[in-house]
C-alpha cells in the first residue's frame, strides 16, 4: 500500500537547503496568522477600545464582559443564548456523522461495485459540484416544503446530507485500493460490510478527515436553513443568532459590538481546532484523490 505513503515525501529532518524556503514562508506564516491573532484580541476588548480610532491591533484592557453579556443575553422572544449554541452543536455533529457515513458507503459502492447507472450516478454528482447554494434555493424550498419539513428541527440536517465534493473525494481515494486486496478478502470469508469496516475505513482516513472537516465548516457556519426555513425562534441556531447581534441589542447597534465580537471567536475556535487536528489528513487526501 506504497500509494498511500504520501506524505512521507516530506523530509525527516532539517537540511541546510531548506533555508531559503523558510525565508519565505515564515514571514508569509506570521502576516497570514494576524486574522486569526486579531480575532483572539477583539473579542476581549471593552468597548471604548472596540470603537477607538485609530483602531487598535492589541487589546490593552481585557475583559471578559464581552462573553459575560453574551451567555446572559436572551433575544426578544426569551429564548437565551445557550440555547441557539445547543442547535448548532447537536445538529453540527449528527450531520457530520451521517455525511461521512453517506459518502464513504457510496464512495465504496461507486468505486468497487458494478452495476447499472453507475457511471450516470457518479457524472450527475459531479455535474451537482457546478451549483452554488444559490441557483438552487428555490427548489430545495419547494422540496422542503413539499416534504412537510418547514420549521422543523429535521431542516437543519436532511438538506445538508448530500455532499458531493465529499463522495467525489471518497471516491477517488477508494479508486487507489487494489481489487486484489478485496478479492483476498472475499476469498476468506469476508462479507460486504465486514470489507467495508474493516479494509475500506482503515485506508480511506484521511479521506475521512476531510469530508469531516468541510462539513463541520458547513453545517457550523450555516444560516440558510434558521433564515428561510425555520420561524420558531428555539429551533434556530448559533451562526444565525449571531448574525443578529449587532442591531437586536435593544436596538443599540454599539452595545451589540461586544457581543458579536465574543460570539465570533466562539464560532472561529471550532474552526480552527478541527483543522489543526485533522490538516496533516487533508493535505494526504488532496495528494491522492487526483492520482490515478
Amino acid at each position: 500500500m506504497s500509494a498511500f505513503q504520501g506524505t512521507r515525501m516530506n523530509p525527516s529532518k532539517f537540511h541546510r537547503s531548506q533555508l531559503k524556503f523558510l525565508a519565505f514562508l515564515i514571514p508569509l506564516a506570521i502576516f497570514m496568522a494576524l486574522p486569526i491573532v486579531y480575532i483572539f484580541f477583539h473579542a476581549f476588548k471593552p468597548i471604548d477600545e472596540l470603537f477607538a480610532y485609530p483602531p487598535r491591533f492589541f487589546v490593552d484592557n481585557p475583559t471578559l464582559q464581552n462573553f459575560v453579556d453574551l451567555f446572559t443575553k436572551t433575544n426578544d422572544t426569551g429564548v437565551p443564548m445557550s440555547r441557539f449554541l445547543f442547535n448548532s452543536v447537536v445538529v453540527t455533529l449528527i450531520v457530520v456523522v451521517l455525511t461521512v457515513i453517506i459518502s464513504t458507503m457510496a464512495g465504496y459502492a461507486l468505486s468497487k461495485k458494478n452495476f447499472k447507472m453507475k457511471k450516470a450516478i457518479f457524472e450527475i454528482n459531479t455535474l451537482a459540484l457546478m451549483f452554488v447554494p444559490a441557483a438552487v434555493m428555490i427548489p430545495r424550498y419547494l422540496l422542503i416544503d413539499e416534504l412537510g419539513l418547514i420549521n422543523t428541527f429535521l431542516v437543519h440536517i436532511l438538506p445538508l446530507l448530500a455532499m458531493p465534493i465529499g463522495l467525489f473525494l471518497v471516491k477517488q481515494f477508494i479508486d487507489q485500493i487494489p481489487d486484489e486486496l478485496l478479492e483476498a478478502a472475499r476469498l476468506d470469508g469476508a462479507s460486504d460490510f465486514q470489507i467495508f469496516v474493516r479494509i475500506i475505513i482503515p485506508l480511506v482516513k484521511p479521506a475521512i478527515a476531510t469530508i469531516a472537516i468541510l462539513s463541520f465548516q458547513l453545517v457550523w457556519n450555516s444560516v440558510e436553513s434558521s433564515s428561510l426555513y425555520v420561524n420558531d425562534e428555539g429551533l434556530k441556531t448559533f451562526s444565525f443568532y449571531m448574525s443578529t447581534l449587532t442591531s437586536t441589542v435593544e436596538g443599540n447597534n454599539v452595545a451589540g459590538q461586544g457581543l458579536a465580537a465574543a460570539a465570533s471567536l466562539i464560532m472561529f475556535v471550532p474552526n480552527l481546532i478541527i483543522f489543526i487536528i485533522l490538516q496533516s489528513q487533508v493535505m494526504n487526501t488532496m495528494a491522492h484523490s487526483g492520482i490515478k
